[in-house]
C-alpha cells in the first residue's frame, strides 16, 4: 500500500501537467478497534497518516488525496462476521455486512470529482454494525 501511493505519487509530480488523485483503503479499525487487531488497526492508522500527508504534500503538485474507510464490506476476508465477532465487551456476536458494490460506488464518487474538490475520508459501513458505540 505504502509503495504503490508512494509510486503513485512520485508519477504524478513528474507527468505533464502534474495532478491526480490517490484513494486509499482505510478501516474503521483506526478509529475503533476490535479486541487482538493490533497489526491489522496499527497499519490502518498508518495508512490514516499517509493520506493526511499526501494530501498535505500534494497540493503544489495538484494531486489530491483521499481515504475510504470501510466496515464489514462482504469479502472473503468479513465471512466469519455471520457466525459472530469479538466485541469489546468480550462477548461473540454476529455482525451485518454490505454489499461490496456500495464500496464501489463509493470509490467511484470520490474518483469522479473534479480535483479542485476532494472527499478527504470517508466511512461506509453496515448500518447496523457495532462501530458506533464500539470500544
Amino acid at each position: 500500500m505504502f509503495l504503490c501511493a508512494r509510486a503513485a505519487f512520485g508519477l504524478m509530480r513528474r507527468q505533464d501537467p502534474q495532478g491526480g488523485r490517490i484513494i486509499n483503503n482505510g478501516s474503521i479499525s483506526a478509529h475503533a478497534p476490535r479486541p487482538g487487531s493490533v497489526p491489522y488497526t496499527m497499519s490502518k492508522h498508518a495508512v490514516t497518516g499517509l493520506t493526511r500527508t499526501l494530501g498535505l504534500d500534494g497540493r503544489a503538485f495538484n494531486i489530491a488525496c483521499g481515504q475510504i474507510d470501510i466496515g464489514n464490506a462482504a469479502s472473503a476476508m468479513t465471512e466469519t462476521m455471520a457466525t459472530g465477532m469479538p466485541q469489546a465487551n468480550g462477548t461473540i456476536a454476529p455482525e451485518p455486512v454490505i454489499d461490496v458494490a456500495i464500496v464501489a460506488g463509493a470509490v467511484r464518487h470520490m474518483a469522479s470529482l473534479p480535483l479542485e474538490a476532494n472527499v478527504q475520508f470517508m466511512t461506509v459501513m453496515a448500518t447496523k454494525m457495532p462501530f458506533i458505540g464500539r470500544g
